[in-house]
């Protein structure tokens, strides 16, 4: 199996970048990889449309590159078919959303683990990319794979809070991220992600994050909005999506070529 350099550095210490994508044209994943950039590419499958053939083939573009392995995100609803299937096409890691409770974290790190009596968990070896179809790889191989996948939670729910020094001590559980937008609508604040409260609780988890030693992670847009996070300890992030990059050059060219041809 291919090296999880994610796994890698966290396992070394050292920090990790990443950036999103919601297009599963394997293409753009060549693309970022040519820049040499970024240690991982996070497919944003909870926001995105996909196919099994698509996963696998962005398995396969992100097995051009050595230095670079992805993560999916994967929704709340079949999260477990989704998350299994996205490992084994070669999206070596999974962050998971919607979780309110440990027990919910607990299920999401069983999907990923194999079903040994150590590992304790729920998935089975299977002739898909994962093990060069059965082929290519043999389950020994595969089953120390799956103890490298790094699992990444998402707390964004009030439940998620509450519970939150539950979840950090659950085993197997790499790192976690801050979800304001859906915070801010489990509080009854929808659309107030810079809320004082809201705010507060990313501060909180942060800290509690690096008290009990789980990797936080913070999404930005822009380097320029890092440093504050850099202060405050981070050294984990996943910086830009693609549509994003997209809508801010059509707007800025665009508007320029208006305003000269006026």
């Amino acid at each position: 199996m291919k090296n999880n350099k994610l796994r890698e550095l966290l396992n070394e210490g050292k920090p990790t970048l990443g950036t999103h994508v919601l297009s599963t044209w394997p293409g753009i994943v060549e693309v970022i990889g040519y820049s040499g950039a970024f240690d991982y590419v996070e497919y944003v499958g909870e926001y995105s449309s996909f196919s099994l053939e698509i996963m696998d083939n962005f398995g396969r573009a992100i097995e051009l590159f050595p230095n670079m392995s992805a993560m999916m995100k994967v929704e709340e609803q079949t999260r477990g078919f989704i998350a299994a299937r996205a490992i084994d096409s070669g999206i070596q890691n999974v962050l998971f959303t919607d979780c309110r409770s440990a027990d919910d974290v607990r299920e999401c790190v069983r999907f990923v683990r194999s079903e040994t009596p150590e590992a304790g968990g729920i998935h089975g070896y299977g002739m898909r990319r994962s093990t060069g179809y059965g082929v290519g790889s043999t389950a020994e191989a595969w089953t120390r794979g799956m103890n490298k996948v790094v699992i990444a939670i998402m707390i964004e729910k009030k439940g998620a809070m509450e519970n939150l020094e539950e979840i950090l001590s659950v085993k197997g559980v790499d790192m976690v991220q801050f979800g304001p937008a859906d915070y801010s609508i489990s509080i009854g604040k929808p659309g107030q992600a810079r809320d004082p409260e809201v705010q507060k609780a990313h501060q909180d988890m942060i800290e509690m994050a690096l008290k009990k030693g789980v990797v936080p992670r913070v999404e930005i847009s822009s380097f320029e909005q890092a440093k504050p996070f850099v202060e405050m300890g981070i050294r984990h992030f996943c910086i830009g999506w693609d549509t994003g990059t997209i809508f801010q050059w059509c707007r800025k060219q665009g508007e320029g070529m208006r305003e000269l041809l006026a």
